[in-house]
């Protein structure tokens, strides 16, 4: 579903992604994970096109992914992110921040729009908070109601780019929560994260990155079990002491 070959990127002189080349299959949880700054971030959203590619191509459902693209702004429709720092809609309360993309970009019925949005919105645990403008939540809630957004123009994949980073710590599980019952439904998510204890619990492969570049893709179980590289081994081993 998800193709990236040979993929690199530049900020200027500096090589922020190098040669990187990762297929994601359709119901397929990849977690991508390394030290800060090796290009977890830079990686999924030259995915959507967020971030501009200048070497390699990315493919989504078949479609190539460029900035200038005409078929841009519809894969964008099939594809969710969830940042971490939620980037709700202040002025929009909460079910009007999950139905404003399904009638306004995708045409959808209002009464429909707000049907669904009420489902998902159960679905996360946020229910009781449709009426409630996002600044009166918690980070955990508001991150659960971006969660819900992201789902409700049913897209094909969902990114999530360190979704948990913003959080306290006892907001974190909530949401830990909300995306390991959302991968038990199939979906199709690349999530970057630092949370092993999820990725090794929901995870289907890891990507772990270094420096622009994916030093390791292997299944969950493996990575954690008997990871290739040296460097990854020592990532494994701070972040489980921790």
């Amino acid at each position: 579903m998800i193709s990236l070959q040979s993929v690199s990127k530049w900020y200027g002189q500096h090589k922020v992604l190098s040669d990187c080349t990762l297929n994601v299959e359709k119901g397929e949880v990849v977690v991508v994970c390394g030290p800060s700054g090796s290009g977890k971030s830079t990686l999924i959203r030259c995915v959507n096109g967020l971030e501009e590619i200048q070497q390699g191509v990315i493919t989504v459902d078949g479609c190539k992914v460029t900035p200038r693209h005409k078929d841009l702004l519809k894969l964008r429709r099939k594809i969710s992110m969830v940042f971490q720092s939620f980037e709700l809609y202040p002025h929009k309360k909460v079910i009007d921040n999950l139905t404003l993309a399904p009638v306004v970009a995708l045409g959808k019925d209002r009464s429909d729009a707000e049907h669904y949005a009420r489902e998902l919105l159960e679905r996360v645990g946020m229910a009781a908070f449709a009426e409630r403008w996002p600044g009166n939540l918690s980070g955990g809630q508001q991150q659960r109601v971006a969660i819900a957004r992201a789902l409700a123009g049913d897209p094909i994949a969902v990114l999530f780019d360190e979704p948990t980073s913003a959080l306290d710590p006892e907001m974190i599980n909530e949401v830990l929560e909300v995306m390991a019952n959302l991968a038990k439904t199939s979906m199709t998510m690349i999530v970057v994260t630092h949370e092993m204890g999820f990725a090794r619990r929901v995870a289907d492969r890891i990507v772990f990155m270094e420096s622009g570049v994916i030093i390791e893709d292997t299944p969950a179980d493996t990575f954690f079990r008997q990871p290739k590289s040296e460097r990854a081994a020592r990532f494994i081993e701070k972040i489980l002491s921790h």
